[in-house]
């Protein structure tokens, strides 16, 4: 994208922004929403909050880089506890188990407007996300929750080069999809399984595999890494197979197809809408 085009969108996004007097941020940690996070507390100074919510579901280190980051950019920042993971409809995990997870969030964050006066809610949906499986965007619409990136036209891409431009630490950071998603639909999700995977995956993270997953199906680990990394694998296949058994895995296995952001959703686009491609 060339200075000119990102010049034009940095410009919409801060309009569609400072449309609102007050707003709250939902705010994962995750570029995209760190981005809405910087644009908000940007334009609209104390009369932003960044809201995150510190569920299980959310890795440790990426809440501790939300508190990090807003602490950094002086934003009024708010940890708060959700409680999806006590939603039976939520812990059964069905195929739109983020709809339970971001009502919760957003009837919270909703709460917070009302009592403390906030005039808006933005979340860090980009373009790139409205063709894929997400029910979190049916909350969001229940909720009357605003998208900038989206109303602005990001799409991610355009969302690392203007947060880059912008000079946010995690600019580059990988895809971090919340912890819930290793899961495949149909099992069912608690506070150990999910503190169980977040360890797996610690331990590729500390033989320093850039963009990783490891997909939990039940006594197997799964491992989705970047193709470029699999000599990386191969070279510590003893080590990372002791470490990740140890997380209470039986067995351990190289997903050949490699890397891929909501893999488990193959098949559901097309399932929920026969027409999708």
């Amino acid at each position: 994208m060339g200075m000119r085009e990102l010049n034009l969108k940095h410009q919409r996004l801060r309009q569609e922004i400072g449309r609102f007097d007050s707003a709250l941020v939902a705010y994962s940690g995750g570029v995209d929403s760190s981005l809405v996070a910087y644009v908000t507390a940007t334009e609209l100074g104390p009369k932003a909050l960044a809201v995150t919510s510190g569920s299980a579901s959310l890795k440790r280190s990426d809440l501790n880089l939300a508190k990090q980051l807003a602490e950094q950019w002086r934003m009024p920042h708010r940890v708060i506890v959700t409680n999806e993971l006590s939603n039976p409809d939520y812990r059964a995990n069905p195929t739109n188990r983020c709809f339970y997870c971001k009502t919760t969030l957003y009837a919270a964050m909703q709460e917070i407007a009302q009592t403390e006066g906030f005039a808006a809610i933005f979340n860090g949906t980009n373009c790139d996300d409205l063709g894929d499986h997400r029910p979190g965007l049916i909350a969001a619409n229940d909720f009357a929750v605003h998208s900038p990136l989206v109303a602005a036209g990001f799409n991610k891409a355009d969302v690392r080069a203007l947060a880059a431009r912008l000079g946010l630490d995690n600019a580059e950071k990988p895809q971090s999809a919340c912890l819930s998603s290793r899961f495949p639909y149909g099992t069912p999700i608690d506070e150990g399984k999910l503190a169980q995977v977040e360890q797996a995956e610690a331990v590729l993270e500390r033989f320093g595999f850039r963009q990783c997953r490891v997909r939990h199906h039940d006594d197997v680990a799964r491992l989705e890494l970047l193709v470029d990394e699999f000599d990386l694998a191969i070279q510590n296949r003893e080590a990372i197979e002791r470490d990740i058994m140890a997380c209470g895995y039986r067995f351990v296995a190289l997903d050949l197809s490699g890397f891929q952001s909501g893999s488990l959703n193959r098949g559901v686009v097309k399932i929920l809408d026969p027409k999708a491609n």
